[in-house]
């Protein structure tokens, strides 16, 4: 595999090794022993599995709050995406800013986010499922969200109308967060 650091310190492109034949294809889409081999030490511990029908859903910008956040391992299986991870790590030298990357059933790409980062994204094809793994259970209390559209962090969505959970739609912008990250 190749592993491909970010711009925003702790986030990683990973691209699997993919064996193609007239068949169609095999690949590892996780291996622990390879991860740590490259310093990415996760165990992960719990995978969720999402089907957004239309194309234009947006999810996220989610987090969890210490002593329960979570680093994710995300992949998508069908379909097509534009996930988008941002800074909020108070004391980072990136705080506040975010990256775009598209992941595909097509590319393979798999996108590493660390503990400390609002994670989202917004299909670009009908019926995508999205899969990652994660590092800490689901927390109801310590789950945290942050508005897609908050016009400090100018986040360039691939749409202007996106569908939305109730939930998404009243997160607070970054300034309002709670956030305990440093």
């Amino acid at each position: 595999m190749k592993v491909t650091p970010l711009k925003l310190q702790g986030a990683f492109v990973i691209d699997p090794i993919v064996h193609k034949d007239n068949r169609g294809f095999f690949m590892e889409s996780y291996n622990q022993y390879n991860h740590q081999k490259e310093g990415l030490n996760y165990s992960f511990i719990q995978d969720n599995h999402s089907l957004s029908k239309e194309v234009g859903v947006i999810r996220g910008l989610h987090y969890q709050l210490n002593p329960k956040s979570q680093t994710k391992l995300v992949r998508v299986t069908s379909g097509a995406i534009y996930d988008v991870i941002v800074d909020i790590r108070k004391n980072s030298g990136t705080y506040g800013k975010w990256i775009g990357i598209i992941l595909s059933e097509y590319n393979y790409r798999q996108l590493l986010v660390p503990q400390g980062f609002a994670h989202g994204f917004c299909t670009l094809v009908p019926n995508t499922e999205v899969i990652y793994k994660v590092d800490d259970y689901y927390s109801p209390e310590h789950d945290r969200g942050i508005l897609w559209n908050d016009p400090d962090l100018e986040i360039d969505w691939p749409t202007s109308t996106p569908i939305l959970s109730d939930k998404d739609k009243k997160h607070p912008c970054l300034k309002d967060a709670e956030i305990n990250f440093t």
